[in-house]
Parts: C-alpha cells; structure tokens; sequence
C-alpha cells in the first residue's frame, strides 16, 4: 500500500475539520469538527506506523499506541465538551458561539465599582444606540 492515498485522506479530513471550527456557529457542530481533525490524526499515525513497521521490521507498534492515547483523549474532550454546551444551553438558552461572548467576566478597573463587569454594559449600549 503507498502511504499517499491514507496522507492525502487524512489531510482532506482534516482540512475538513479546520474549515468546520473556523467557519461554524453552532458549538456542537464545532466539536464534532474537532473531532474529526482528531480523527485525521489518527488515520496518520496509524498509516505512518504500517509504512515504518514494513521498511524497518518493527514490532513496537508506537503509532498504534499513539493512537489509543489520542483516542482516550477524545472521547475525555467530548464528554466534557458536550457538558459545558448542555450547561451553557441550559443557562442560556442558545450555543451559538458568537451569542456567548459576553460570557467572558472583566476585572474590574481602580474607578470601577466592581459589582457588574463591562460586557453587559457594552451589550445594552449597542443595543440602546441601535
């Protein structure tokens, strides 16, 4: 087997994943684009391991292994993940990424009272202007 045809499908998987993060709104579609570029790694590792195992005759199996590891950490990234998006939902009642900015909390300046950080005001600004 010529180690091209898994590296170019790996790479469209995870050119594929990166598009997915960067250009989608919705927080569950993003980590199943994560999870997807996770995936491109994996089919590498394992095609890098098959490809160096015929031409050295080795027995470790170390990208087999990596691949365990990264697949423990994915499943970890998305349980979590997925509970921090019920959670927000939950909270806020949309996981549209680009609604959840003023999520974020501000510390408070030397002339500022502390009690409300500067996000909402922002927010009921631009609101009130428009």
């Amino acid at each position: 087997m010529h180690l091209a045809y898994p590296a170019v499908l790996s790479v469209l998987l995870f050119c594929t994943g990166l598009y997915g993060v960067l250009a989608r709104r919705n927080a569950i579609l993003v980590l199943m684009s994560v999870e997807l570029m996770l995936n491109a790694v994996n089919l590498n590792l394992v095609a890098f391991d098959v490809w160096l195992s015929q031409a050295v005759r080795d027995t470790l199996h170390s990208g087999q292994a990596l691949t365990l590891f990264t697949i423990t950490i994915a499943a970890a990234e998305i349980g979590i993940g997925l509970a921090i998006v019920l959670a927000v939902y939950r909270a806020r009642g949309t996981s549209d990424i680009d609604k959840l900015r003023d999520t974020a909390e501000t510390r408070p300046g030397p002339g500022d009272a502390g009690t409300e950080p500067a996000a909402p005001a922002m927010a009921e600004n631009t609101e009130a202007a428009a």
